[in-house]
């Protein structure tokens, strides 16, 4: 399984349409044949922080997320609401196995 963890901090001011527009990427990301899992997570110290926990079948799969008509919609919509460059972490699932 292939993973990807990402974090987001938004402007205050657009974390209302910022959820909306990242609900409308987690249903067609739900959607992909390769997407296994992904949740979309609010911190609870800081409600403008997000996080993004995505599970993939494999590397294959996250890329062809990445070229998706809802993807694409998500980042360019959502750009100028962050507070700063989001980041994200790449794993591979170890445990537990897949067999």
């Amino acid at each position: 399984m292939y993973c990807v963890f990402v974090t987001i901090q938004v402007q205050p001011q657009h974390v209302e349409a910022f959820m909306a527009a990242t609900r409308d990427n987690h249903l067609g990301s739900i959607a992909e044949p390769g997407c296994q899992r992904f949740d979309v997570l609010r911190d609870n110290a800081d409600p403008s922080r997000f996080y993004l926990y995505e599970v993939y079948g494999d590397e294959a799969a996250f890329i062809a997320h990445q070229q998706t008509a809802h993807y694409h919609s998500w980042k360019d919509t959502v750009a100028e609401w962050m507070a700063a460059p989001r980041s994200a972490v790449k794993m591979t699932r170890t445990l537990p196995g897949t067999d």
